[in-house]
């Protein structure tokens, strides 16, 4: 791979200074090891569209798992895999460290990697009795209440089945590469991030006994928000992969489904998806 597109996220790589030190070292590394034709342009993550210049054959993402999931979206039409260079706090989508920049660029030089494919989830909004554009997510579909602190009721079905009425802060769907996001937060499983699952978990549930719920890759869930128990109106967002995409009030639903599209991640590393849990987690 020698011709790789860097995204570096200029909130947290000031003036980009990281994301060229990183291209120069790719470039300097290339000419050093005989390869012709290297190729290393800097985009920034912040920007609202990123121009990928044509001939590409990666990315390397400079930044937290936030600036991952971010690129996974903005570069979807491209179709290339990615691998995320670690400035954030855990770091579970950016597997290189600063530290070891050196080592990971040389073996994206020398092809000495493997591609794992994640699944994606796409979501739709039914507001008002219209359906808005649909949004997608590496990591989750989150339903969250906004304002005021208040119990707000969700309505879960699964393909069209009902499963049960909650009452909590709010309703998470996470594919397998999200189980160690919020999901993890809210008490959910761990999951392999290769395998192919839908997890619903409650979040804060004021309910007794409540788990997550793993689906099939195939199953369509379901969420809508019930009326009030008391008389304030209720405002819920709907986020994919943190970013808020539409407010959502009594009525309105959210139907979420596999995506047709995956999001391929670079693996550098020997360490099994165990050995890095257990890394991020100590």
């Amino acid at each position: 791979m020698n011709k790789i597109c860097i995204i570096s996220n200029s909130l947290k790589d000031k003036d980009l200074q990281i994301g060229k030190d990183i291209s120069a070292r790719f470039l300097a590394l290339a000419a050093s090891e005989g390869i012709e034709g290297a190729e290393a342009p800097l985009l920034d993550i912040c920007d609202v569209y990123l121009d990928v210049p044509s001939g590409m054959q990666g990315f390397i993402v400079i930044g937290g798992d936030g600036s991952v999931l971010s690129a996974a979206k903005k570069t979807m039409k491209d179709d290339l895999p990615m691998i995320g260079f670690n400035l954030g706090a855990v770091g579970y989508l950016a597997e290189v460290e600063l530290a070891e920049s050196e080592k990971a660029l040389y073996k994206l030089l020398k092809d000495q990697y493997t591609i794992e494919e994640r699944m994606m989830l796409k979501g739709v909004v039914h507001k008002d009795g219209e359906d808005e554009p649909a949004d997608v997510a590496l990591n989750d579909v989150v339903l969250s209440r906004r304002g005021d602190m208040q119990v707000t009721g969700y309505r879960v079905c699964i393909n069209g089945s009902f499963l049960s009425d909650f009452r909590s802060d709010g309703i998470i769907i996470s594919t397998p590469t999200g189980s160690t996001a919020y999901n993890l937060s809210a008490g959910g499983a761990i999951v392999d991030p290769t395998a192919r699952l839908i997890q619903v978990t409650p979040v804060a549930s004021h309910m007794l006994n409540t788990r997550s719920v793993i689906l099939s890759a195939e199953t369509e869930v379901s969420v809508m928000i019930l009326p009030p128990k008391g008389v304030r109106p209720v405002d819920v967002g709907a986020y994919f992969d943190g970013n808020m995409s539409r407010t959502m009030h009594p009525g309105d639903y959210v139907t979420v489904t596999a995506d047709k599209k995956i999001t391929r991640v670079i693996r550098i590393s020997d360490d099994g998806f165990l050995q890095v849990l257990h890394k991020k987690m100590v």
